[in-house]
């Protein structure tokens, strides 16, 4: 299980950065295209919908690599144990906090798809495709974050914790700025 959850995230997080790739290329061809006098206009409403999928497909594989910002100042300063309860209680607020997000992102979703709500701009497709990736990165996000509770009740080191040994241990300090 461990190994396929892994592998959902980094699948997740390539996805977003070939969002970010394709934002790239689109760009770039509307910048040539306004050049040549080609009708580029509508990719603008494309980059848009790839900047959302960028940022939400990517999230599950960027909380479970210790890439979210964290404000661990009073978690360094207790103890291991009392550490540790922090730690399940900050999860547990942040997995009801995603569960929300999840529900609300899901029925906004189905509720486009169930009115076949159409995108307002120049590209004109059912807006539930693009809104679509905003509601995988959430569930994503939520099974992330649920898997690093369960592990930490377990006992488990947060993922947090162990991103940021690694990166010690390679000699990249530059997360702790």
């Amino acid at each position: 299980m461990r190994r396929f959850l892994d592998r959902l995230y980094d699948g997740a997080g390539a996805l977003g950065a070939f969002c970010v790739f394709l934002i790239f290329v689109l760009m770039i061809l509307a910048g040539i295209g306004r050049q040549m006098n080609w009708h580029v206009s509508g990719l603008n409403d494309v980059v848009a919908w790839l900047c959302a999928a960028a940022a939400f497909l990517a999230m599950a594989h960027a909380f479970r690599h210790g890439d979210f910002v964290r404000v661990t100042l009073l978690l360094d300063a207790v103890p291991l144990k009392a550490r540790r309860v922090l730690d399940v209680i900050c999860l547990l607020i942040a997995s009801v906090s995603v569960a929300y997000l999840t529900y609300a992102a899901t029925s906004f979703t189905w509720e486009s798809y169930e009115f076949a709500e159409m995108a307002t701009g120049l590209v004109v497709i059912p807006i539930w495709i693009p809104q679509a990736t905003f509601v995988v990165g959430c569930w994503l996000l939520l099974i992330a974050m649920v898997d690093e509770l369960v592990g930490v009740v377990r006992g488990e080191k947060p993922s947090y914790q162990r991103a940021i040994e690694e990166r010690h241990a390679a000699g990249d300090f530059s997360s702790d700025v």
